[in-house]
């Protein structure tokens, strides 16, 4: 976790803070009370004046307010309701050998390449996209323009430049949602479209939502787990010795990555009282699930990366109503990418030294640029 952000959660668990684009936000960072604010139904994504909001970035997905404030929670129930299914249990179960198939697939790539490979260009970013592709019924050709738009969107930085990226996004789940209506198909975008009361609009929405949240978030933590375990070497061998063990590390490769990406912004409904201060009514609200997640009140040495630690109990998957519907998805895709690495090349290492890896700083997931590694 950043220095400066350890030093700050020492002193409290709710700060004031300005944003990266200037404008005054609370921080929270003790692990409690990230805890209770995602789930507490004073806080949303929405407000009642947009225009004049306060902004956690200039990044048009996540950096201001979204939906209608008059009817946040209705409208979110119903998108839960709409996608809950295609990521249920059961359904889950039964994608697993097809991703275990895809991490073979991948490596049998990498073993035939040979070292040094760069395991994000050629594992953690391709095994979710081509997990999400298949669920969806995106073509997997067309990935590196969606990749492209997915990035750009998240851009922190430049919001003209998000806000185009968004708006081609869009236009390519337009066009997608009006081919599946043409040829369907076994795929969640096909089923979207044939559900009573869901319009083009809403299922190019939807669809390009899940496709973005659906393969951006795991890359980036699927690199950075494999980044732990290789920097871990304890770790490491624990894991190759006993891969029983594989979805307790999975959890805490969950929980361990410090990748200080600001918290996830929500505006208050109404006055809350917590940590000692009052937050106002409409002011911005970042919960940081990284800081709570190395919270020494809720994990012993919170900046000890164990795979033996008992698992559970973070929060990088949200909490409540607005956990994360792709969790299962993401654990599968972690454990079958983890699992087959280790047991295909259990002495894999990096090729570079650590300090020479590179962030992209401008991305609002975060994550490695590349991850070189020899075996």
């Amino acid at each position: 976790m950043p220095p400066q952000l350890r030093r700050l959660q020492s002193t409290g668990p709710v700060h004031r803070i300005r944003t990266r684009v200037g404008d005054e936000a609370w921080l929270v960072t003790g692990y409690e009370q990230v805890r209770l604010l995602l789930d507490d139904a004073r806080l949303g994504r929405s407000h009642p004046d947009p225009d004049n909001a306060a902004r956690s970035a200039a990044s048009a997905i996540f950096g201001g307010p979204l939906g209608r404030y008059e009817t946040e929670q209705a409208d979110h129930a119903r998108m839960r309701s709409l996608l809950q299914p295609f990521f249920s249990p059961r359904r889950m179960r039964e994608f697993r050998p097809r991703v275990e198939a895809l991490a073979t697939e991948l490596l049998d790539h990498v073993a035939r390449q040979g070292p040094p490979v760069d395991l994000v260009a050629e594992l953690a970013y391709p095994l979710p996209v081509l997990v999400i592709c298949e669920l969806l019924g995106v073509p997997y050709e067309d990935r590196a323009r969606f990749r492209m738009w997915t990035r750009e969107a998240a851009d922190v930085r430049d919001h003209a430049r998000s806000e185009q990226a968004l708006g081609e996004l869009f236009e390519y789940g337009r066009r997608l949602v009006d081919r599946k209506r043409r040829e369907p198909g076994d795929d969640v975008i096909s089923h979207l479209c044939v559900r009573d009361g869901i319009g083009d609009e809403e299922a190019a929405m939807l669809s390009m939502s899940l496709l973005f949240a659906g393969h951006e978030t795991t890359a980036v933590q699927l690199g950075l787990g494999v980044l732990l375990l290789v920097t871990n070497p304890d770790q490491q061998r624990a894991l190759v010795d006993d891969p029983g063990v594989v979805g307790n590390a999975v959890e805490e490769i969950l929980r361990a990555p410090g990748k200080g990406n600001g918290g996830i912004p929500r505006y208050a409904h109404a006055d809350i009282e917590m940590g000692g201060v009052t937050i106002r009514t409409g002011e911005l609200v970042m919960l940081d699930t990284c800081a709570a997640n190395h919270d020494a009140a809720a994990f012993a040495e919170p900046e000890r990366f164990d795979i033996t630690r008992r698992a559970g109990g973070h929060l990088s998957f949200g909490q409540g109503a607005r956990y994360c519907i792709g969790a299962p998805l993401a654990r599968i895709e972690l454990r079958a990418a983890v699992s087959h690495l280790l047991a295909r090349f259990p002495a894999v290492r990096l090729a570079v030294p650590v300090g020479e890896l590179r962030i992209r700083g401008e991305q609002l997931t975060g994550g490695l640029v590349e991850l070189p590694v020899t075996w």
